[in-house]
């Protein structure tokens, strides 16, 4: 995958929330703060593939389902998030369903992904289990 590396201060932020990205997801990555809902985990999440955040990307992944690594694939670029649909995943929540659309240009193509991804607590911090349903086009 082919990241962006870090975007510059004013930059509007990957994950599609206008701040930019070192006052947004950038914060999260750093470990300054920690995503208070599903979707804001989901966003900083996609935020993490498009910066190349492999350390982020492992340390938001419940144990059950982490993989050992992450291979990022060269010729893929993320472009865009769009947030379909969320269940659960709030405040006082301690599971939820986070449905979005990543979009991408691969080999000069553009594709998406879509996914509706679960959710859970642990220790008091939001973590990406796994996608319980799967499209890609």
């Amino acid at each position: 995958m082919t990241q962006h590396g870090p975007p510059a201060s004013v930059t509007p932020c990957f994950c599609g929330l206008p701040a930019p990205y070192e006052d947004c997801c950038g914060r999260l990555h750093r470990g300054d703060a920690k995503a208070p809902t599903a979707e804001r985990l989901m966003r900083s999440r996609f935020s993490a593939f498009c910066v190349g955040d492999e350390a982020y990307l492992l340390r938001t992944w419940h144990p059950s389902t982490r993989p050992p690594h992450i291979d990022f694939d060269k010729a893929l670029r993320w472009e865009r998030l769009e947030v379909l649909q969320t269940s659960g995943g709030g405040f006082l929540d301690d599971d939820g369903t986070v449905r979005f659309r990543a979009h991408y240009v691969e080999r000069g193509r553009p594709g998406y992904q879509e996914e509706n991804s679960r959710f859970v607590v642990q220790d008091g911090a939001w973590l990406y289990v796994a996608p319980l349903a799967y499209d890609r086009g």
